[in-house]
């Protein structure tokens, strides 16, 4: 039987995760892209490998990932990878082990199946359009909190502050991860009621982790509450919010962006 997309990117995650870790904590050479924005030998190598076991397996699907060249030959394709190989670089050059491979399949703007990846930590995350999500194998739930009061939220500082907000911040706790597509990976699993980023997104960081997110029971959608697409000319996302229906009505309803 023919191997699925879903099983293709664990694969490539694992093999991935091994070159990376190759690199992790030892000598990797650091490059900053501009903005405080680091890239390693080890983004050029794990994409390197992705790109080369990915297209050969689906060699009419498009391409789209951080550290490659732009092609705008994906956008005429059916079906696209959207890559990130390795999210939160800079956690990974500090020697933290938060940082994650973000590897996804997207159709007609959706995204179809979805790996999150931490190697550091053996953590996987999947999952497939209508067909749930996991870590390592178990299946995962979104919370059920429902009020702004005591949730916890993922997000960077910037985010909480005064002037996104009608009648300031709320009563929430903010915690961080470098990674957003682990962000909302753990919004998926539970461990924390929802994830905010009011900034414009790249759609490999967040391409994965949406859909995991999403097939646990959370509501994923841009700042502005409108539905993420995916391959698109911009590659940029507005924004996200994903948490459960309530609590995710409860945010966007206190935003003032």
């Amino acid at each position: 039987m023919p191997e699925s997309d879903l099983e293709l990117l664990i694969r490539a995650a694992h093999g991935g995760g091994d070159i990376a870790l190759g690199f992790f904590r030892s000598h990797n050479k650091v490059w900053d892209k501009g903005h405080d924005d680091p890239v390693s030998e080890a983004d050029f190598a794990v994409d390197t490998y992705l790109r080369e076991t990915l297209t050969a397996a689906r060699p009419d699907y498009g391409w789209l990932s951080e550290e490659t060249e732009d092609s705008e030959a994906r956008l005429s394709c059916d079906s696209v990878f959207i890559v990130d190989p390795i999210d939160g670089t800079r956690a990974f050059v500090a020697g933290e082990n938060t940082w994650a491979h973000s590897l996804a399949v997207a159709r007609g703007g959706a995204v179809t199946a979805a790996v999150v990846f931490l190697p550091a930590r053996d953590k996987l995350y999947t999952a497939t359009l209508g067909g749930g999500a996991a870590s390592n194998g178990t299946a995962i739930t979104a919370s059920e909190q429902r009020d702004l009061s005591g949730a916890t939220l993922l997000a960077s500082r910037p985010a909480l502050d005064n002037r996104h907000w009608r009648a300031g911040i709320p009563p929430i706790e903010r915690h961080f991860r470098p990674s957003l597509a682990y962000r909302l990976s753990l919004v998926g699993e539970g461990r924390f009621d929802a994830m905010l980023t009011l900034r414009d997104s790249w759609e490999w960081d967040i391409a994965a982790g949406a859909l995991i997110a999403a097939e646990a029971g959370a509501h994923v959608s841009a700042r502005d509450g409108t539905t993420l697409v995916f391959n698109t000319p911009q590659r940029l996302t507005p924004g996200v919010v994903a948490a459960p229906w309530a609590l995710h009505e409860a945010l966007r309803a206190e935003l003032a962006i």
